[in-house]
């Protein structure tokens, strides 16, 4: 199966303009403009009547095309022939034709050749240059790429290259960027608060969209540095609960050049469930995962080979904005916060028993930014380590001693303990008392730290949709082994 997800719509709209006739099979960007204008695109092998197809990429540029035709009426491929090392240009050639066939999903005549159709030679220097820009290593390519200049491009989905995941939260903006092996090549955070009023307005403010506008662009960055094209930004609870979602939705992808999804709560669960057990050694206690959001809280559990995942209206954020306020917390607002924490729990747990009633005790895994900084306050970690963070055990004393001593407090002496980080100090009780809760009802005396979550979840689940059909619903993308 090939790698390439379908063009879309509007995609396939601009491609037949600039290509001057209905497309004859499927096909999908993979390099663009920074505008996102289509430059190049992958064919499947085979055209929807069956016919062979030779050219897995094709260029599509106007500009591009014409600026190529004239090197080649000026004798170019002759030229380019005399000048490339043949062993080089062999291999460019069966290097194409095997990932050609590798994409191959129809029976019948299979297409032949390699660059442009040919073997050997050079044919097409259209063909070349499309596949350089796809990240091929092809000598004629690099050469024509040179001699026409060319405009700034990103790749949308390079074969083996590293993928990108950007979590839109309700409190902070993540990034991760893994290579094909899921070597960890960036990992970065931004408090950005996009659910700031959304509980009172039902939409995300134009400020809170701003903030988070500028860390994808910054985030973009990063990808182009280090070559991404496939990618995606997930949205959860901030972005599901905003009427404006789609305008977030329309603006993060065209800053971010990847797909964005708005992911329903169970399938965000699942996805850090993924992520935070991956590689964790058993102990006969069932792994149950802890996310605690900005807008919301995810459990989870896996339990006879059935995932047991749900999400909850109880995230720091949340809890701080209807109950317990931002200031040193008074005894009416801690009642009020935990009744509201109380309610989401009963809830869950009456749609679920199976959370709150695990045959053995569960291990319970902390994620997200309340437990990171949980570990950090514990530690007294001037500076964030990850290798310190990642996989460090914290008792529910530890939880309780933060949670009353931090309520005490103003934020701004929150702020004077080492581990505090800048952003969470007005929205970390409620988190801690969130994680209390949750521990109470689990039977959780502990809680092991993870720095693996949902980003990693999804980046796993793209790395490995490489080549196999995925499964959209209700919003979200459901985890398949």
């Amino acid at each position: 199966m090939s790698t390439f997800r379908d063009a879309s719509r509007d995609d396939l709209v601009v491609i037949e303009a600039l290509i001057g006739r209905p497309l004859a099979g499927r096909c999908a960007v993979v390099v663009r403009r920074l505008d996102g204008r289509p430059v190049v695109i992958e064919n499947e092998p085979h055209l929807r009547d069956g016919t062979p197809m030779p050219t897995l990429y094709w260029l599509v540029d106007r500009e591009l095309n014409a600026a190529v035709s004239r090197l080649e009426g000026d004798g170019g491929v002759h030229r380019f022939e005399s000048l490339v090392d043949s062993a080089e240009l062999a291999a460019a050639h069966e290097d194409y034709a095997r990932r050609r066939d590798a994409a191959i999903v129809q029976r019948g005549v299979a297409p032949t050749g390699g660059v442009g159709g040919t073997r050997t030679g050079i044919k097409c220097l259209h063909a070349h240059l499309a596949n350089f820009l796809a990240g091929a290593s092809d000598p004629v390519g690099a050469l024509v790429a040179d001699a026409v200049g060319l405009p700034e491009l990103r790749r949308d989905d390079v074969r083996d290259g590293p993928v990108a995941v950007i979590d839109c939260g309700s409190n902070s903006t993540r990034l991760v960027i893994v290579d094909a092996s899921m070597r960890t090549l960036e990992r970065e955070m931004r408090i950005t608060r996009l659910s700031a009023g959304v509980d009172a307005t039902g939409q995300l403010a134009p400020d809170a969209l701003a903030r988070t506008y500028a860390v994808l662009s910054e985030y973009r960055a990063l990808m182009d540095r280090h070559g991404v094209g496939a990618g995606m930004v997930v949205g959860t609870s901030a972005v599901r609960d905003a009427a404006n979602r789609d305008d977030f939705v329309d603006g993060a992808r065209a800053i971010a050049g990847v797909d964005v999804r708005v992911l329903d709560g169970p399938t965000e669960a699942e996805f850090s469930y993924a992520g935070a057990t991956t590689g964790l050694a058993q102990d006969g206690r069932a792994l149950m995962i802890v996310d605690v959001g900005g807008g919301s809280t995810e459990l989870a559990v896996r339990l006879d080979g059935v995932m047991h995942a749900t999400s909850m209206q109880i995230g720091c954020v949340r809890v701080t904005e209807r109950s317990l306020g931002r200031e040193v917390v008074t005894h009416a607002r801690r009642i009020a916060a935990e009744a509201m924490i109380a309610r989401a729990l009963d809830a869950a747990i009456d749609a679920d028993p199976a959370l709150a009633s695990v045959p053995g005790g569960v291990r319970l895994v902390g994620l997200a930014g309340t437990v990171a900084t949980l570990v950090q306050l514990d530690l007294g970690l001037a500076t964030y380590s990850r290798e310190a963070v990642h996989h460090h055990l914290v008792t529910r004393d530890v939880v309780q001693y933060w949670r009353d001593r931090l309520a005490n407090e103003s934020p701004a002496q929150r702020l004077g303990h080492p581990g505090m980080v800048s952003g969470r100090e007005d929205v970390l009780v409620a988190g801690l008392m969130v994680l209390d809760a949750v521990m109470d009802r689990v039977g959780a005396s502990d809680l092991l730290s993870s720095e693996s979550d949902i980003l990693d979840g999804v980046a796993a689940w793209l790395l490995a949709a490489r080549g196999t059909p995925s499964t959209w619903h209700d919003g979200g993308v459901r985890w398949q082994r």
